[in-house]
């Protein structure tokens, strides 16, 4: 199978890396030159700069979209016209327009987009959605997720100024570009109701968009809950607790281990001396990494252009996220109704 990746910054150069180790070899870039990364590990591969150029030259059958956020649907959409299966790293755009010409031009060439959210292919978060499916967690009642990263440290080669996450006119800010959380809360719980949010651009880092963002969010279960996103804390940390009424499950992503605090007592009823809670822990296989997050998503993605697979996540799961996260940005404290 041929692929065509577009954008070769860090997250290009992961898919091309990711590809290689899975045994594909035909591989075309789609570049910018505007990459801050050193170019040795691309020497090799046929380079190309316009999309449509590349698609008529080279003919792929499959399309990594990995460039800044702003651009993502300038290489997309034309490879959904051209019947390309296409890997659409997330944010799936900066706004809505354009999606519904997305959605037309693959449903036309019949082209199968998996979005690049990660997260849903993490072993112990695949655990938490299990759980929380089979009833084992009774019913869920709150959830909050907490994602802090420090922005300068995050591409420590390139001027953070520059990266597209520091830049409106690339699509970033922090709502936006941390919206993991986003999309793994609604594959675990389901639809959102409602949502408010209150954020800004309140450190003195030099961006010129939102770097910190509290989020409330109301499910259509009942589960109410939050997201807190920032772009300023030192050290970095991601972590989930997801309350029932049969206990708690607590995630660290430092560690990938989810534990889960069975509660024997039945919700509601009172005891001077409470039994302690059982604890099941579920942690991730020996040796993973983060980067296996990245090569079972690229795996599923080869097979679902194959045809051997449907997209663990969709076009449209990519379209609600980025709904969530437009209107969390958009809802500046007041409730907005989804």
């Amino acid at each position: 199978m041929k692929f065509l990746v577009a954008g070769l910054g860090s997250a290009g150069r992961r898919h091309v890396r990711n590809l290689i180790a899975l045994g594909e070899k035909e591989i075309v870039l789609l570049r910018s030159h505007r990459s801050t990364l050193p170019d040795d590990e691309l020497a090799g591969y046929p380079v190309e700069t316009d999309i449509n150029e590349a698609l008529e030259k080279h003919k792929p059958e499959a399309v990594i979209v990995a460039n800044p956020t702003s651009l993502h649907l300038d290489i997309a959409i034309p490879a959904a016209q051209a019947g390309c299966h296409i890997l659409l790293e997330k944010p799936v755009s900066h706004s809505l327009d354009r999606l519904d010409i997305l959605q037309e031009a693959a449903q036309k060439s019949e082209s199968r987009i998996l979005v690049g959210f990660q997260f849903r292919f993490h072993p112990t978060l695949i655990k938490a959605r299990e759980l929380i499916q089979a009833g084992t967690l009774g019913k869920v009642l709150t959830v909050h997720a907490h994602w802090g990263e420090y922005l300068p440290q995050w591409h420590p080669w390139e001027d953070y100024r520059q990266g597209y996450a520091a830049r409106a006119d690339l699509g970033g800010g922090v709502i936006i570009t941390l919206t993991h959380p986003l999309d793994y809360l609604r594959f675990m719980l389901g639809e959102v109701d409602s949502l408010w949010s209150i954020h800004g651009r309140i450190s003195p880092l030099e961006i010129d968009v939102e770097d910190v963002a509290e989020i409330g969010l109301k499910f259509a279960n009942g589960a109410i809950g939050g997201v807190q996103l920032n772009y300023v804390q030192r050290p970095s940390s991601h972590r989930l607790e997801i309350v029932g009424t049969h206990g708690t499950l607590r995630w660290d992503n430092a560690d990938g281990i989810l534990h889960f605090y069975r509660m024997s007592m039945p919700f509601g009823s009172y005891s001077d001396r409470p039994p302690d809670p059982v604890i099941e822990t579920f942690s991730p296989p020996e040796g993973f990494e983060r980067n296996h997050l990245f090569v079972a998503q690229t795996r599923h993605f080869i097979e679902t252009a194959r045809g051997e697979s449907e997209p663990l996540c969709t076009l449209e799961d990519g379209i609600q996220a980025l709904r969530l996260a437009l209107a969390a940005r958009q809802s500046d404290g007041n409730r907005i109704h989804l």
